[in-house]
């Protein structure tokens, strides 16, 4: 065994100079006893010093040489006495080394090239593959000849590694293996008493727990915070357990017209099974047909002819205010009292996935519904729901939406960036879309969305969603990821 070797060696000697020797002498592999000599040496048996010596190896395209021989001597010997025609001699030598083998024969001036090849000199020695068994075989070659292998990379540089050792503090002629075990039976023994125990190492750390973590969505004082910011503003949660939605509450009932580029395919998710809803409150639908149709409550409406069965068609909601026209409805259906509410979930639509944008997102949405509400409402509801977030310079730019009049883009100034940022869009609901549901007239719902992706891009960092959200997470990102503080 090469371990009882090199300490029975150890007994005797003084040192062992160079373990490339030892283990050629002792017929064993080196790197069988570099493994030992560095167990050795870490229980301090031994102590080892590194050896290093460069040394010149063959290359693959070197050894091929030193077999075969070199190319320019297999041209040569393909040559016959009486010349050959340079298609013939390409078949006689391998394509991969004809063009080398004949710029080596022409510039020793071995060989003359014409219409036929022919030899110019009758024997020729090959030194390159002498050279080339030479290096193999260890010895020394001149530094010229050196220059000439590597310049035609027949040869290439290695460092040998390698251990001269001495006896260490703990050096005995055989090793003790440390016990690590310790039974009951070995107390009733007593044989522990001749053991060496391994010593306790008491900074050792224990194996890593793995557990659930919280995608950076869900993690306290993103999602967490926000629905904390709404509850501490007296906001009640709707439920938002429906991703499939027909087209009647999300588009119809928000006063959104049938030829609208958002119901196209392109945009919108639709689904082939269930296709259709088979339930729907049949004289609110006939309201809203109406004030589609015609208008009224000082609307002229869209003037077209409403579809029913495109209402009908079931789809992925495109927005959590379909869940907000159902509540609103019901709230219609009872003797009217002020509501806030407010929801944070998935919603869909049928876009190109970039840096930006993807097929799903979490929508983030908050509305007031009671007498008597404006625009000056609004804006203060905004300005504290934001400032919650820590975002206090807020500015607004009038926009359009079907459902909403006035309506208003929201911007916040973003310290970082040095500009303003565009972070939700928000409105007062129009009342082609409330007075149908049988709302009280001076009843007014105030309302606001924004998603909940971007502003978790931006307190972690990210500037590709993808990176966020979706099949392609890295799920480092969820173990890693602190857990960020906005707001105040």
């Amino acid at each position: 065994m090469a371990e009882d070797a090199i300490l029975g060696f150890l007994e005797k000697q003084e040192e062992i100079s160079d373990s490339g020797k030892f283990a050629e002498e002792h017929g064993f592999d080196h790197n069988e006893i570099v493994n030992i000599i560095k167990s050795l040496n870490g229980f301090r048996l031994v102590d080892a010093q590194d050896i290093k010596r460069e040394r010149w190896v063959l290359t693959d395209e070197g050894k091929l040489y030193a077999d075969k021989g070199s190319p320019e001597v297999q041209l040569f010997l393909a040559i016959p006495p009486e010349g050959i025609s340079r298609e013939d001699l390409q078949k006689k030598v391998e394509s991969s080394i004809f063009k080398i083998a004949c710029s080596q024969a022409m510039k020793n001036k071995w060989i003359e090239m014409g219409k036929q090849v022919s030899r110019k000199v009758q024997n020729v020695d090959d030194r390159v593959k002498d050279l080339l068994i030479q290096v193999q075989s260890g010895e020394l070659i001149s530094q010229e000849d050196i220059e000439a292998l590597k310049k035609r990379k027949l040869i290439a540089p290695q460092t040998w590694k390698g251990y001269s050792l001495r006896k260490g503090p703990n050096y005995a002629p055989k090793r003790k293996k440390a016990a690590t075990d310790f039974t009951k039976e070995n107390l009733q023994r007593g044989d522990w008493k001749d053991w060496e125990l391994k010593e306790y190492n008491f900074e050792a750390k224990g194996q890593l727990a793995e557990g659930g973590h919280l995608h950076p969505l869900l993690k306290a004082h993103v999602r967490n915070r926000l629905q904390m910011i709404f509850l501490h503003m007296g906001f009640e949660e709707m439920p938002t357990n429906n991703f499939v939605e027909s087209s009647f509450w999300n588009f119809d009932a928000l006063f959104q017209p049938q030829q609208h580029p958002a119901r196209d395919s392109h945009d919108t998710f639709f689904l082939k099974v269930p296709s259709t809803t088979k339930e729907l409150p049949e004289d609110y639908v006939e309201r809203v047909k109406l004030v589609h149709e015609r208008g009224g409550y000082g609307s002229r409406g869209y003037v077209y002819e409403w579809k029913r069965e495109e209402a009908n068609k079931n789809l992925l909601r495109t927005h959590t205010t379909a869940v907000s026209s159902r509540m609103l409805y019901q709230l219609a259906q009872k003797p009217f009292a002020p509501k806030k509410y407010f929801s944070i979930d998935r919603v869909f639509r049928n876009e190109a996935v970039d840096r930006t944008h993807l097929a799903e997102f979490h929508q983030i949405e908050g509305l007031v519904c009671d007498r008597g509400l404006t625009l000056g409402d609004l804006i203060g509801v905004l300005y504290d729901f934001f400032s919650r977030l820590g975002m206090t310079k807020l500015k607004f730019k009038p926009a359009y939406n079907p459902y909403t009049e006035p309506s208003m883009e929201i911007f916040s100034y973003h310290e970082g960036l040095k500009k303003w940022v565009e972070i939700g869009n928000s409105g007062m609901f129009r009342p082609e879309m409330l007075l149908p549901m049988g709302l009280p007239e001076d009843v007014k719902v105030i309302a606001w969305g924004l998603s909940l992706e971007r502003p978790t891009m931006i307190l972690y960092g990210i500037d590709n969603i993808r990176d966020l959200f979706g099949h392609k997470v890295d799920l480092g990102l969820i173990k890693k990821n602190p857990i960020c503080r906005i707001g105040i």
